[in-house]
This record gives structure tokens, sequence and C-alpha cells, in this order.
């Protein structure tokens, strides 16, 4: 479970800084654009979360862990969302 947990911080941080860095371009460039990006990026996040979360309890065989591991993962999008909400305000 620590290699999932580390994984997930990895790809949450990786997550994070894309949508920074976007947020920041598309700031820079083109400001009138940032309620689109914003709306993409929300997107993005939800179907890519979706994904692991949906490919790791189809490959997992443990099925305490694979409840264990989308429940952490949902909480840690539930704080990438009230984080990214409070840098973007």
């Amino acid at each position: 479970m620590i290699v999932e947990v580390i994984l997930s911080v990895v790809f949450f941080l990786l997550l994070g800084l894309a949508y920074v860095k976007g947020y920041d371009a598309v700031k820079r460039r083109s400001p009138e654009h940032l309620p689109h990006f914003y709306l993409v990026m929300a997107v993005i996040r939800m179907l890519l979360i979706g994904t692991v979360v949906a490919i790791y309890v189809l490959a997992s065989e443990n099925r305490d862990y694979s409840i264990r591991f989308a429940l952490m993962f949902i909480l840690m999008y539930v704080v990438m969302m009230v984080v990214t909400l409070k840098l973007r305000h």
C-alpha cells in the first residue's frame, strides 16, 4: 500500500503542476479564456482520476486494498480541488 500512496502523491503533484503552469500560461496570454481552461482541466482531472481508480480496482485482487485505494485517491482529489479553488480566487 505504501507504493500506491507514493505513486498517488506523485500523480497529484504532476497534475497540480500541470494545472498551475497551464493556468499561468492562459492568464498571461489570454485571460478571457480562464473559465474555459478551468472547466477543461476539471473534466480532465475527473476523467483521469476515475480511470486510475477503475483500473486499480479492476486489476487488484484484494477487495480491501481496492476500497482503501479508491477512498484515499478520491480524498486526495477533494483536497486538490479545495487547494485549486483557494489558489484560483
